[in-house]
């Protein structure tokens, strides 16, 4: 049995499975934890890819795989040291620097549309660059070389530590200066951005082998999380991802670039050579963990509670934007609670409203995503909170179209781990590996996402 591995190096966790190379079965796998901030120095992703893989975890594995948050910022220095501790996809301090990007091109949203698939928002590493040049010009200077998290890792694992570090195209569209449509780096934005240009990692083909670790395994490119999440499931065209879990985040395969102006759709590339159309939210499982703690009940309890609620909740609607939110493009905004009466105000309802809440904010992301002509079959439900029951009675009525469920997983690792067999195959697609699911269904309920889009858009004048 010849043996791959695919890491995710996580906003929580570093995860790494090992895969039989030809059918992407389990073999063994590994965990530890990332410190909870938004701000981390890139040696405690290292020091937990080796707490994940110490006992001889890697053994006989031929190639590996790297998946990992997109849009983080690792700035290093002209000897190849961190300057200053990553920033988070998920820190909002550069949130000002966004909006001052988009002013300063000429053609505004549109500009970075047309030139990265994409407009700034607070994630995007193209603004925490701008944040450093502001609010840190000494470490500015010092940066010579900026990386993601998922080149910093692949680099770390490589025995050679002189060669030339390198990223793949669904990371790098996450970046803010590099184009989907041409495959090139928009070093203007870059410098437009950190007032000066410097070194990025080389863009790999999907499928190059890019190096390999001190005990001869092959590294393969490595992608970003959402992009290693398409792999792992096999997306075909007609596929949407609907993913509950830090974050919440709706994306589709299309083999063409996508450019929205509103910038609510990232045009991101996938891994693959194709496009991966995305749409994140800030907010999704930890909504419901947030709503079952307030209740005083488990998230087993808060489920119970969801399903004893008629939908719609009594006409009690929760908006979701516990921790600001990127879609909408609201970073300082704050949870809203409406419609709230003496007879509708029991653990039950709140319960109900909370996961109705969560899914109307993508089910909004679907509809955007389908307006750019983004072929919308079947919606793939996957992401801790997918485990939920509630959440299962509840998303059929609210998406609108066919659910499946995938079997529980690690999908990012997996993709990763399917990356690193297809550069052992070789070939112009990744070996199919098979992905089991379940078929969900419930009745529709369009007065809930009328009644959630009501409140969201007469709530907005007060967020903003």
């Amino acid at each position: 049995m010849t043996l791959v591995a695919g890491i995710d190096t996580s906003t929580q966790s570093t995860k790494v499975l090992v895969c039989d190379a030809e059918t992407g079965a389990v073999v063994r796998q590994g965990r530890a934890g990332h410190p909870d901030a938004t701000e981390v120095d890139p040696a405690e992703w290292w020091r937990a890819f080796e707490e994940a893989t110490a006992g001889g975890l890697l053994d006989g594995v031929a190639a590996i795989g790297v998946g990992g948050q997109q849009h983080g910022m690792v700035c290093l220095d002209a000897d190849g040291a961190v300057v200053r501790d990553a920033l988070l996809w998920n820190d909002n301090r550069s949130a000002r620097a966004a909006a001052d990007l988009i002013a300063e091109l000429p053609d505004g949203a549109a500009g970075w549309a047309r030139g990265t698939g994409s407009v700034p928002v607070a994630s995007f590493t193209v603004t925490k660059l701008r944040w450093l040049a502001r609010h840190e010009p000494e470490n500015a200077e010092r940066v010579a070389t900026v990386l993601l998290p998922h080149d910093w890792v692949t680099h770390r694992l490589r025995a050679d530590p002189g060669q030339e570090p390198t990223t793949d195209r669904g990371d790098a569209s996450g970046t803010g200066y590099w184009s989907p449509a041409t495959g090139e780096y928009r070093f203007d934005l870059l410098k437009l951005a950190l007032g000066r240009e410097v070194r990025v990692p080389r863009v790999a083909a999907p499928s190059e082998t890019v190096g390999e670790t001190a005990s001869g395994a092959l590294l393969a490119p490595g992608t970003g999380d959402n992009m290693a999440a398409a792999l792992g499931l096999g997306l075909e065209p007609g596929d949407v991802v609907v993913s509950l879990g830090t974050s919440g985040t709706v994306f589709g395969v299309s083999d063409t670039p996508t450019a929205d102006v509103s910038g609510t759709v990232a045009g991101f590339a996938d891994a693959t050579g194709r496009h991966l159309p995305l749409v994140a939210t800030l907010n999704a499982a930890r909504v419901l963990g947030a709503v079952a703690g307030l209740l005083g009940v488990d998230l087993a309890g808060l489920d119970a509670l969801a399903r004893s609620a008629s939908p719609g909740a009594g006409g009690l609607t929760l908006l979701p934007y516990l921790d600001g939110e990127r879609t909408p493009n609201l970073p300082d905004a704050r949870g809203l609670l409406a419609g709230i009466t003496r007879a509708n105000a029991t653990p039950a309802n709140l319960a109900r409203a909370a996961v109705e809440g969560m899914l109307c904010g993508l089910a909004d992301g679907l509809d955007a995503v389908r307006s750019l002509g983004v072929p919308i079959e079947r919606v793939l439900l996957i992401g801790g909170a997918a485990a939920s029951t509630a959440v299962r009675d509840v998303a059929p009525a609210l998406l609108g179209v066919p659910v499946s469920v995938p079997a529980p997983a690690e999908y990012v690792a997996l993709g990763a781990a399917r990356q690193a067999s297809w550069i052992l195959a070789g070939g112009a697609e990744p070996p199919p590996w098979p992905v089991a699911s379940i078929d969900i269904e419930s009745a529709p309920t369009e007065s809930v996402r009328k009644g959630y889009a009501e409140v969201r858009d007469r709530a907005r004048p007060l967020l903003t």
